[in-house]
């Protein structure tokens, strides 16, 4: 029998992007077209997208402010597949891997998958410090407000207060092209 919707897990996938593709799109032009291709990928279908940020990198670098966002994607997929298509997405935007932390014109990162806890192989699901990141926790909080890491079961709000000092703001909201 297939799944009904109401089955089938929510998966959390955060988008990022601080550098202009080398086509010239700007960071946020970036962002909304892998929107695009996260709605493309088989056995996924985008339910909600959040607002757009700008945050500061973290760590601290001295790179550019990252726009950041979460699409919020109804379906069931293997990590490790989807795991490929987003680096397959990430490349077609550019982006090439060198030292950890880099600045990047696209950067996309599965947070969870439904209460999805894994270690091991890769991906690590829920994403390991995505609860230490405001440019994570507040997107998150505007697709789905309840959201509970499968980890501890706390929900976003126990997690805010540690991420209190880090630099963020919400974007005006940037026009699909």
């Amino acid at each position: 029998m297939p799944q009904s919707i109401s089955c089938i897990p929510d998966t959390f996938i955060a988008v990022g992007a601080n550098l202009p593709r080398e086509s010239g799109e700007t960071a946020a032009t970036t962002c909304l077209w892998a929107v695009d291709e996260l709605a493309r990928i088989p056995g996924l279908s985008v339910v909600g997208v959040s607002a757009w940020y700008e945050s500061a990198p973290v760590p601290p670098s001295g790179q550019p402010p990252y726009v950041n966002g979460v699409v919020r994607m109804a379906g069931d997929v293997d990590p490790a597949w989807l795991l490929g298509r987003l680096h397959a997405i990430e490349a077609a935007a550019g982006r090439r891997r060198t030292v950890a932390n880099a600045a990047r014109p696209l950067d996309l990162d599965i947070i969870s998958m439904g209460t999805l806890v894994r270690a091991a192989p890769d991906p690590i699901v829920p994403h390991p410090r995505a609860t230490q990141r405001a440019f994570v926790l507040l997107p998150l909080r505007d697709v789905m407000p309840d959201w509970r890491d499968p980890v501890t079961g706390q929900g976003i709000d126990a997690f805010l207060p540690g991420v209190a000092g880090q630099a963020i703001r919400r974007m005006a909201q940037p026009e699909q092209a």
